[in-house]
């Protein structure tokens, strides 16, 4: 199969899970014999092309490249991204062996790349990956006329796609309602992880545990600081789980547009003493961060997947997640860990009580979840599942699907309510 990924992050451009994620799909589909590209974007003025772990990057720069990445310039920074995308696999791809057989494009901020490069390198089929919606994010609303859009570019791709894949059941589910998608036009290819990444020595927790002064027990968050993201249900947490549990210490790791809310919101509660936010951490410290958490707590409001999850399950963190999206489809409530419903101050107060104080439950479902990662988790096997997507996708090719028209509701309408 030779396959073209165009994908607006790929390390060391990540600004969530989907550059991971693509790094680590490509990577695997490529030690299965795969031929692989990734076409995405760079900040340096020219084209470059390199081998990275058996995959082809060809990073293009910006068309113009001085449109910030602001909201009132989003959707000028995306086509100028796009262009360039466009321009520099026109010019470097026909050098590569052989014609391109699939174009797999990731996102919304891809469609207008992938739908062209279809047409321009001939290839059979166009693969869309739906790893989040702009209704989703929103709890099904569309707050603006910059959703609007969104939301029709998303209606648009996967409509051009010849198949679309989410990475759970419950993004399967949103997208089919959202736009309107016959079952057979989309398959589920969850998040994975590789486990020999990710480990901790026993060092790196002692240094993250006294980094933080956690003498006691010791609560993580580990995500983009976004309203969606729900680091705001934790810090409203806190103040109760301080009561009942004294010497309490909370980190929370990543950096997002919410960060000045949220650090707002812990002087507001007067907890600036029990609450280090840390930013972004690089792996190493990250890894013995969340492998020294007593409970690491995913509060998400919106999780299409939650890989945060897996990555805590592979360090052996106790869980303790929102029942939302993907997050409640591994994460079974006294199996693999303990959840509450998402925005619950109350439910996640309990839930993180309970893992601290039964430490010895903790600990076997922290077990669970790990040997969950090994039978359904691992990259080799969710590459063959993407590969029979693709096998899908060039059956399904010359069926001449339609586009039906994008309706923008009334701003009073839920998409996602029954």
């Amino acid at each position: 199969m030779r396959v073209l990924h165009v994908s607006w992050e790929y390390p060391p451009i990540v600004y969530g899970g989907l550059g991971r994620h693509v790094q680590a799909l490509t990577q695997a589909q490529a030690a299965r014999g795969d031929d692989v590209t990734v076409l995405t974007q760079t900040a340096d003025p020219v084209v470059s092309l390199d081998e990275v772990d058996g995959v082809r990057v060809i990073r293009a720069p910006h068309d113009p490249p001085a449109v910030p990445f602001e909201e009132d310039t989003l959707l000028a920074w995306v086509l100028g991204m796009q262009t360039g995308m466009i321009r520099a696999a026109s010019s470097t791809i026909p050098v590569a062996p052989g014609p391109v057989d699939i174009v797999h494009a990731h996102d919304w901020v891809t469609a207008h790349a992938g739908v062209t490069l279809r047409e321009v390198l001939g290839a059979q089929a166009l693969v869309a990956t739906v790893h989040a919606t702009e209704a989703g994010r929103h709890q099904g609303w569309l707050p603006g006329p910059l959703s609007d859009a969104v939301h029709s570019i998303e209606h648009w791709l996967v409509h051009e796609a010849d198949h679309v894949i989410t990475c759970s059941q419950h993004m399967r589910r949103e997208v089919e309602q959202l736009f309107s998608l016959a079952g057979d036009h989309v398959s589920v290819v969850a998040n994975g992880i590789d486990l020999r990444r990710w480990r901790a020595k026993p060092a790196q927790v002692s240094r993250a545990r006294d980094a933080h002064g956690a003498t006691g027990p010791l609560v993580v968050f580990v995500g983009r600081l976004e309203w969606e993201k729900g680091a705001h249900t934790l810090i409203d947490a806190l103040p109760r789980l301080r009561r009942s549990t004294p010497g309490l210490r909370t980190v929370i790791a990543g950096r997002g547009g919410h960060a000045d809310q949220l650090e707002a919101q812990v002087r507001a509660r007067r907890l600036g003493r029990a609450v280090d936010f840390v930013g972004w951490l690089p792996e190493p410290e990250l890894h013995g961060l969340i492998a020294a958490a007593d409970a690491l707590v995913i509060p998400s409001l919106y999780e299409p997947f939650g890989l945060v999850a897996l990555e805590g399950a592979a360090l052996g963190a106790p869980l303790v997640v929102a029942r939302t999206g993907g997050l409640a489809e591994f994460v079974e409530d006294g199996v693999t860990g303990r959840t509450f419903e998402p925005g619950d101050v109350a439910g996640l107060a309990a839930a993180v009580t309970d893992a601290l104080t039964d430490s010895a439950a903790s600990r076997r479902m922290a077990g669970a979840a790990r040997e969950r990662l090994v039978t359904s988790y691992g990259w080799s096997l969710l590459a063959a599942q993407t590969d029979d997507a693709y096998a899908r996708a060039l059956r399904d090719a010359a069926v001449d699907r339609s586009t039906p028209p994008v309706r923008i509701p009334e701003r009073s309408v839920n998409l996602l309510r029954p």
